[in-house]
């Protein structure tokens, strides 16, 4: 069934409420997905578990995640898509509420497999209805906007996972966590449904099929180049926020509470700024150029890079977590204007498969496994050297940007 729509754009109030709401469940997507993050350690003591099955709480829902992706963005070019964020809000508030009910691990991890259910539906089609919301010369600030709760989110779920898992338990933490999800499930059920193509010159047609949608997103330079840059880093973050918290606490002798704090109080401040001035730059070089958004990401992760390598090899607390704050300022410089990228390399009528495909890859190939990839070499060698270990992704989706960014420049965007 087409949701091909015949209404008019949004006026700019209704716009920035339903950019509002869907920050908002941003906000307690990211809270969901990093509590785990935070009590890690007490549960790994609770069931007597090795780094490697730890691990594997947060590649099982990176993998489920990924699995179920390509379905939602395909539900999400067809179906009305304030529907499918609220189902999915529901579905992985749910999930998370019975991951404090659970007495064994082998239920924790399906608790967490159907976050990642819930997750993925709301991830493929949330960004294409901001980008129906709002004109192409804003879209990357708006996204920057949604995307803010990348690292406030995940502060937040250090945070709350902290001091909640450190005074009342693990368990106790997933109920705090899942509790809001399903007050806002019930506000995106209701939520306004922009036009598809609301912005665009381009003509909006009837959803393709998804063999037709692969070879159309294959065949574009930028949705390829913006995928493999984003994998690339999505493999080294996914891995880092999982296990910082756990190694603070070895490394430097400190309570969940505590090191989950200073963690997430660095992620926040960082992830503002970097998230905030990374859209403002990159529409900003957009207006100069095709390779805009590709330089500003591609720099951000090339000086990056070596501030992930010395994070947790450098001696003291106070200047791990000042490498930290770099590092983190110049990945999430990237958020803004990658996602812009991704949602102009596509038309209008399959942008929602476009991310959902998006997602696939960079979860797959990425953080689907490393957290668990990171726990295997911590056990070989170090958990401090795996960490380091992250900045080589880094480095090389850096680079693949860079060189996008100056062909674009020149007017040769490379073989299609």
């Amino acid at each position: 069934m087409s949701a091909v729509s015949t209404q008019a754009a949004p006026t700019s109030r209704v716009a920035l409420g339903v950019l509002a709401a869907l920050t908002a469940i941003n906000f307690v997507n990211y809270i969901d997905r990093y509590v785990v993050s935070a009590i890690a350690e007490q549960i790994r003591v609770e069931f007597d578990l090795g780094d490697d099955v730890t691990g594997l709480l947060g590649s099982t829902f990176m993998i489920v995640y990924t699995v179920v992706a390509p379905l939602s963005g395909w539900l999400g070019d067809r179906i009305r898509r304030g529907r499918v964020v609220a189902v999915s809000v529901g579905v992985w508030s749910l999930a998370t509420l019975a991951s404090g009910s659970v007495d064994s691990v082998e239920g924790l991890l399906l608790c967490r497999a159907l976050v990642g259910v819930g997750e993925a539906g709301y991830a493929t089609v949330a960004p294409s209805i901001i980008a129906d919301l709002f004109a192409p010369a804003e879209r990357g600030r708006k996204l920057s906007w949604f995307y803010l709760a990348t690292p406030v989110g995940s502060a937040l779920g250090y945070l709350l996972g902290g001091w909640v898992g450190e005074a009342a338990g693990w368990r106790a933490a997933f109920f705090v966590a899942g509790s809001p999800g399903i007050a806002l499930a019930l506000v995106a059920w209701w939520m306004h449904e922009p036009r598809r193509g609301a912005h665009d010159t381009e003509a909006v047609t009837a959803p393709v099929r998804m063999a037709v949608a692969w070879r159309t997103m294959i065949a574009s330079y930028e949705w390829r180049v913006t995928t493999i840059g984003m994998t690339l880093m999505t493999f080294a973050i996914g891995g880092i926020a999982f296990w910082m918290p756990t190694f603070l606490q070895r490394r430097f002798e400190l309570g969940a509470g505590a090191a989950n704090t200073l963690f997430g109080g660095v992620t926040v401040v960082a992830g503002l700024l970097g998230t905030l001035i990374g859209g403002s730059l990159g529409d900003r070089a957009m207006r100069r150029d095709r390779g805009g958004y590709f330089r500003v990401s591609g720099w951000g992760l090339l000086l990056g890079a070596p501030f992930v390598l010395v994070m947790p090899l450098v001696p003291g607390l106070g200047a791990a977590l000042a490498c930290a704050f770099v590092a983190e300022f110049l990945l999430f410089l990237n958020t803004g204007p990658l996602n812009a990228a991704l949602v102009g390399a596509v038309p209008p009528s399959m942008r929602a498969i476009a991310f959902a495909a998006n997602v696939f890859c960079i979860h797959a190939l990425g953080d689907a496994g490393s957290p668990y990839l990171i726990g295997l070499v911590s056990e070989a060698s170090a958990l401090a050297w795996a960490i380091a270990g992250c900045a080589i992704p880094i480095a090389i989706g850096g680079a693949v940007l860079a060189v996008a960014a100056r062909r674009l420049r020149d007017g040769a965007p490379g073989p299609a």
